[in-house]
């Protein structure tokens, strides 16, 4: 069927192909089935990546048409490839055109007749991926056919695509192909294959959240990725494929539903619906129904993170594609809603039996459709990325503004203010409807909207001075894999009246990634969005608020007016810079402040070599200079000297050499035994809590519900870590977004779906199984009652109420009947939000940690004390205060948070409890918080240190 549609529509092409044919004609090029007995898409059948790169070595040296290269190595090791598929002739000139898209993308010292010559002779670069997530094994499959189809085929259509675009075909998963495929594939009976229970995730730290970390880029797989698509190639569109189809269709194509983001240019909205439309025109056109639009999903273009959102913010055109289809055959959803069409819905299609091979040959036609968008409008594509990237440089060289629904709410409030008598519309309905008839004075619009004080930043200093300069380099070093330019002051300056040392860094806003910068630094605004005026909140597609300077604690000065400076261009991603250590003839020790997150790997490094460390109790100065709360002390040994002065190089950690032991209390630090508590399959949260471990050089071991239930934990750990999500699946509190492998989603939440105990590989039989009430509670108990620590994140600390903490639920409101209620979501709605929170830096917990922070905070659980918990030892480490406590993202009733405390301590006999109810270490990014984390354990083996 697909040969006699694609032969049908290449009548429609211009005779002159034919000629090109001759020229770069596809010899033979192996089928997947000579090489791996089997095709593509066939039922029952998958390939790993393993024989993925066998098909692509063979065809790289059977074919003229493509350029097989390494791109980077992934999490586990496995080399990642990258396939340029385009003409012979045009892979000649490969260096050329890839220039000329990354001069056309980064718009700078062209003016526009020279953009529209190098347009002219430039290709539509195309990415196009699979396997992202890996149980969505469809992608990687259809990704295998798309390259041989592209090597293989001589109608005028492929001949036409290959002369004009350049094909980047990247697997985006290596690791969880082989996962995957190997998991299905390992029962020789085809009747038994199956995805459940798979024993690991499908990436070794992230799992699902492989695609929410294209802003940090810290997995080695992202970064490879983000090094193509934002400093190598520079791609005018980013197709990236998914496998979950709306209920009753078969496959969610562009456009998406509002909100899109404020920052990014507005054409990239209209360019993601143009290429859409061409990608659901070509499957209507063929009669291939089942494609869903915009409200057909809840995916929008708000933010900035996964694979297709981040071009956004690089002025690429960012596609994604969620189709069903499995290796073994599953039913088209009979959903009577559906039937009927209409703009988001053109074409249903019956129920029936979906065979694998009909989604490869739908995502065939996708891919198709897209190419030949690019071929068709390759001039095009090529100018509109150097017109947005001039434009967004222009933007940031003048003053300029962004609107944001906060901004119409003070212009509305300004009017109602010199005008009472106007209409108390809300704000909700001038932000709302076409033909809304409310409006106000246009002074309003220059002196709200156009407010001075209030114009986007020129650009933006992070002083080299600052407590936690390494954090702030983490912070920069993503800009840089990001594709922004950061320059390094190489002597000191004065900017508005402010001095800033040599070594600052500075990010100017003149770039062709302006909106990258923005997002990295500003606030989000999320629009109020409700399912109707009072009902139920829509939820966002992720998080509604990340800026990521906030998150990371970074100190950073927002300049609004333009500046220069002795800066000067940094080429690659920073080390961190050299810190001093200031000797004294003969040391009694050093002195470390506690504010810098890479201090916990010099301690870490300390206690592995066997020598003693201390916090002190009270904060400490040096030279008139503040080190924090909580200051390190490490009593003069050659080994610590050299320990010392190596983070001093490397990890840029300033030490204090002093001839005297600091006076006052201290807290002695000891090697720590970490338990790191997750379940069969993996959980995402538990993932990412292994990746900080280990960037943070903390030794751990992975414990399973079985050896919890064992009991005699303290012989083995000082302290367990329960991460988000490990206990209390079924907790009001919030739910994760996609289940671990090992589990599914039911009507009623998550269910637990291990395979049977037979099916279970022997390496993992251990790590199945629950932790329950009645057998894993007592054993946690005893483990406390002997002097361990229990450390809960987010939802697991549900265990705070198993264990006896004397805290309750702060978000409640008294009902009808009497009885407290959590608030509905009606009145408190903040999904993934920074707001502001207070910290009692001096709690052992808090050392090194400023006053106030930005808390990311997903409607996670917050706490009231009881009023005799400080009786019970019981005490707050954080909590609310105020009403406005929204610094980025949206925040729905936040006036609910004050006075709650998501933070909460209890020394129970020897032991402790700490519940962390946000997730501290949220995908690895809110560096702000990850001493809280670090310190717990810490603390966990920590004794009051003699005088």
């Amino acid at each position: 069927m697909l040969r006699r549609t694609l032969v049908a529509f290449a009548g429609l092409c211009l005779c002159p192909l034919a000629l090109q044919a001759q020229t770069h004609g596809a010899g033979h090029v192996s089928s997947p089935k000579e090489v791996l007995g089997f095709n593509i898409g066939d039922d029952y059948q998958l390939a790993n990546y393993t024989q993925l790169v066998t098909l692509w070595k063979r065809w790289a040296g059977e074919s003229n048409r493509m350029k097989l290269e390494e791109i980077g190595k992934t999490a586990e090791g496995r080399t990642m490839y990258m396939v340029t598929i385009s003409s012979p002739e045009n892979l000649k000139h490969l260096d050329r055109y890839k220039e000329i898209s990354r001069k056309l993308s980064l718009a700078e010292g062209l003016t526009d007749d020279q953009a529209h010559a190098l347009a002219a002779e430039g290709k539509a670069v195309v990415w196009i991926d699979g396997g992202l997530h890996a149980a969505e094994t469809e992608g990687s499959q259809q990704l295998i056919e798309t390259v041989y189809h592209l090597l293989s085929s001589n109608d005028p259509e492929a001949l036409r695509l290959l002369n004009d675009d350049i094909v980047l075909a990247v697997l985006v998963n290596p690791d969880g192909q082989d996962i995957m495929a190997d998991w299905y594939m390992r029962q020789t009976d085809t009747s038994k294959r199956t995805f459940i229970g798979v024993p690991t995730m499908y990436h070794h730290y992230a799992g699902h959240d492989n695609n929410r970390d294209f802003i940090m880029d810290n997995l080695p797989e992202s970064e490879a990725i983000a090094n193509q698509l934002y400093r190598q190639w520079y791609p005018q569109i980013v197709y990236n494929h998914h496998q979950l189809g709306p209920t009753g269709a078969i496959v969610f194509v562009p456009p998406f539903r509002d909100p899109f983001n404020y920052v990014f240019d507005p054409q990239i909205s209209l360019e993601v619906e143009a290429v859409g439309t061409a990608m659901n025109q070509r499957l209507v056109e063929r009669g291939m129904g089942g494609s869903a639009q915009r409200a057909g999903a809840n995916y929008s273009t708000w933010w900035n993170g996964g694979l297709r959102t981040a071009p956004y913010f690089h002025n690429q055109i960012g596609l994604l594609t969620e189709i069903i289809g499995a290796p073994t055959p599953i039913p088209v959803e009979f959903s009577p809603s559906k039937q009927l069409p209409n703009g988001d819905w053109p074409l249903p299609i019956p129920p029936g039996m979906w065979h694998f091979r009909q989604s490869i040959d739908y995502d065939l036609q996708l891919n198709r459709a897209v190419l030949d968008y690019a071929s068709r409008n390759r001039d095009t594509l090529l100018y509109d990325i150097y017109r947005m990237g001039k434009s967004s440089i222009a933007r940031g060289s003048e003053d300029s503004w962004t609107i944001s629904p906060k901004a119409i709410e003070r212009a509305v409030a300004a009017s109602r203010k010199a005008d009472p008598k106007l209409k108390a519309t809300s704000v909700a309905e001038t932000l709302g409807a076409m033909g809304d008839p409310t409006t106000i004075p246009g002074s309003f619009y220059t002196t709200v909207l156009h407010d001075p004080a209030r114009r986007d930043p020129r650009g933006y200093i992070l002083s080299a001075d600052q407590p936690d300069f390494p954090t702030a380099i983490r912070f920069l070093n993503a800009l840089i894999k990001n594709g922004v330019t950061v320059q390094k002051a190489t002597a000191a300056f004065t900017v508005d009246g402010k001095t800033y040392p040599e070594g600052s860094y500075v990010v100017l806003s003149a770039q062709a990634f302006r909106p990258e910068i923005l997002d990295f630094f500003e606030p989000q605004n999320y629009p109020n969005d409700f399912a109707y005026p009072g009902g139920p909140p829509k939820p966002p597609y992720d998080m509604t608020g990340w800026t990521l300077a906030m998150q990371m604690g970074v100190q950073y000065d927002r300049v609004l007016n333009g500046f220069t400076g002795p800066f000067t261009p940094v080429k690659d991603l920073l080390a961190f810079p050299a810190a001093k250590v200031e000797a004294v003839a003969r040391p009694a020790g050093y002195l470390i402040s506690h504010q810098s997150n890479n201090s916990t790997i010099l301690e870490n490094r300390l206690l592995k070599a066997g020598l003693p460390l201390s916090w002190m109790e009270q904060e400490e100065h040096v030279a008139g200079k503040s080190l924090g709360t909580g200051a390190i002390w490490v009593p003069a040994s050659d080994a610590a000297k050299a320990i010392v002065e190596k983070a001093a190089d490397e990890l840029g950690i300033e030490a204090h050499g002093l001839e005297e032991k600091p006076a006052g209390a201290m807290l002695k630090i000891k090697p720590v035994r970490v338990g790191l508590v997750d379940v069969y399959g993996g959980m995402i949260p538990a993932g990412w809590t292994r990746w900080l471990l280990e960037h943070y050089e903390f030794p751990y071991k992975v414990v399973y519900p079985q050896q919890l239930d064992a009991g005699s934990l303290k012989d083995q750990f000082d302290v367990l870590v329960f991460p988000s999500s490990v206990y209390g699946l079924d907790g009001r509190y919030s739910s994760i977004p996609m289940p671990p492998v090992g589990y599914a989603i039911s009507g009623t939440g998550i269910v637990h779906s291990e395979p049977a105990a037979a099916d279970v590989p022997d390496a993992y039989k251990a790590t199945t199984g629950f932790i329950t009430a009645d057998k894993t509670i007592p054993m946690l108990n005893q483990f406390v009652a002997a002097g361990g620590t229990v450390v809960a994140e987010g939802t697991s600390a549900a265990l705070g109420a198993a264990l006896g903490l004397p805290v309750s639920d702060h978000l409640t409101e008294m009902g009808a009947d009497g009885k407290l209620h959590h608030l509905p979501g009606e009145k408190f709605y903040i999904p993934g939000s920074l707001l502001k929170l207070n910290i009692d830096n001096t709690s052992p917990l808090a050392y090194g940690m400023p006053k106030q922070v930005a808390l990311y905070y997903d409607n996670n659980p917050v706490f009231n004390l009881a009023p005799d918990a400080q009786h019970s030892h019981t005490t707050a480490i954080g909590w609310f205060s105020g009403t406005d406590l929204e610094l980025s993202g949206w925040a729905w009733g936040q006036q609910y948070l004050d006075g709650g405390s998501p933070f909460v301590t209890s020394k129970i006999g020897a032991g402790r409890v700490t519940l962390l109810g946000t997730d501290v270490t949220f995908r690895a990014q809110p560096a702000a918080t990850f001493k809280l984390l670090f310190n717990s354990l810490l603390l966990s083996s920590a004794e009051e240190a003699k005088p």
